[in-house]
């Protein structure tokens, strides 16, 4: 086998349609767009959920629940998981779970649980925990602190640049 004798397969490459091009081009007339109406114009584009003029199902269904824009979902983080990422005796915040690659975000903090078993002394500073990955990382030598999310406000800091 050549260069020259390589082939794509058949139907792998397709012709485009070329249309508007007479009765010869297999796309005559009306250009494949079928006989008159909205859709056989140019500019046309329906919008998502469109059901014909029909009331869209969205706008039927009644509105329910409520959108907190400051309420994010904790980042979790088992105690068995902290045992194999941390040296005994290291300081386990958020930054320092995320900077492990333990879990992506912690935009709404971050909450230890108490999965597996943990041998090390650990210093945990965090924003929530499960009464039992208290006790096991106590019952190792280890201390719990909570700390408060930390937050950056854009509206504060143009109050405090402002005045």
């Amino acid at each position: 086998m050549e260069l020259h004798d390589l082939k794509n397969n058949p139907g792998a490459r397709k012709k485009r349609k070329r249309v508007g091009r007479g009765p010869g081009s297999g796309h005559g007339k009306t250009s494949c767009r079928g006989q008159k109406g909205q859709k056989s114009r140019a500019g046309y584009s329906r919008h998502f959920g469109f059901e014909g003029g029909q009331m869209p199902l969205h706008r039927r269904l009644p509105k329910r629940g409520f959108h907190h824009e400051n309420r994010w979902p904790m980042a979790v983080v088992n105690v068995d998981v902290l045992e194999k990422a941390f040296e005994a005796g290291a300081e386990v915040t958020a930054e320092a779970v995320v900077a492990a690659g333990l879990t992506r975000t912690t935009r709404g903090g971050l909450k230890v649980l108490g999965r597996g078993e943990l041998t090390k002394a650990l210093t945990i500073k965090v924003q929530a925990i499960s009464p039992s990955a208290q006790k096991k990382i106590e019952a190792a030598g280890g201390s719990v602190e909570i700390v408060a999310v930390t937050r950056v406000d854009s509206d504060a800091d143009t109050a405090e640049n402002a005045g």
